[in-house]
């Protein structure tokens, strides 16, 4: 038996803390089959100090939920495991800059299509404004660029003041309808190769799509006509060592395709979704685990 470790979320933060245990569950069952046992470990255990990781043959950050509360403690976090030269997947490199959405500008230069988008150090009502009138949008979605679960983020009509807003970093897009009409879709990747395919879409009313807000899930047998290629297109631009990622985009009206996120950190595998149960994310453990 391989023990690993699975970075859980703040012990002192009970945001989460009625929904983590569920996920971890079901990462254990599947990684059961590969003959490996998760153990639970705060991430916030070992910002300064990662010797409480090291007896680990791996350690996966998927439950380190909560690291936007605090960017600059993730970041140190990040750069510790990384000096430390502890086995971290995906790599701690990919853990820093992939906790700031920022990392869609850098994509859409290497020809990742993403929505239109206003990048801000700090928002100011005219940037709003400024959205509104080169977009021609009817609803603008703005978060700040290190987010989670829909942390801070607002949904604004024209004229509608901006009440509780990102500070910061922040980021402007259109609000996509297609949301509410086609849904989100997730293709989750392991070891490099497709999983399955999840379909997200809000309840009526709604325009987030996480667990917590209601989203509704679908497993789809296949990915939908052109969003492999948009997930493979992503994957070939960030070209660095993975063990798992999740590629979330929407239609973009046209035929074609656009990038939400490209959750390289603790995305949700949706394994409940997965006819397999994970089988194949624990193939790409075990896989990880003998040097492949």
């Amino acid at each position: 038996m391989t023990e690993i470790a699975i970075l859980t979320p703040d012990p002192a933060d009970p945001t989460y803390t009625d929904l983590w245990p569920k996920v971890l569950d079901r990462l254990r069952v599947a990684l059961q089959s590969a003959d490996v046992v998760a153990t639970p470990v705060p991430w916030t255990g070992s910002v300064d100090d990662a010797t409480a990781l090291e007896r680990f043959e791996l350690v996966l950050p998927l439950l380190a939920w909560g690291y936007h509360y605090d960017h600059p403690r993730w970041l140190r976090a990040c750069d510790t495991w990384g000096r430390a030269g502890i086995r971290i997947m995906n790599p701690a490199s990919v853990l820093a800059w992939n906790s700031d959405k920022r990392y869609l500008g850098r994509l859409a230069e290497r020809g990742v299509p993403i929505p239109p988008t206003l990048w801000s150090e700090r928002l100011r009502p005219e940037q709003i404004q400024e959205a509104f009138d080169n977009t021609g949008a009817r609803e603008l979605i703005v978060k700040p660029t290190v987010s989670g679960g829909a942390w801070k983020t607002l949904r604004l009509g024209r004229g509608q003041a901006m009440e509780a807003g990102p500070e910061g970093h922040a980021m402007i897009q259109p609000y996509l309808t297609a949301i509410e009409t086609d849904g989100e879709t997730s293709m989750l990747f392991f070891g490099g190769r497709l999983s399955h395919v999840v379909n997200k879409r809000p309840v009526p009313g709604e325009f987030r799509i996480q667990e917590q807000y209601g989203g509704l899930y679908t497993a789809l047998d296949t990915p939908p006509h052109g969003a492999l290629a948009l997930a493979e297109q992503t994957l070939a631009a960030i070209d660095e060592p993975l063990l798992y990622a999740r590629i979330d985009m929407v239609p973009d009206g046209n035929g074609g395709w656009l990038l939400m996120e490209a959750e390289l950190i603790e995305p949700d595998f949706y394994l409940g979704a997965d006819a397999r149960g994970g089988e194949r994310f624990a193939a790409a453990v075990l896989e990880q685990l003998k040097g492949g």
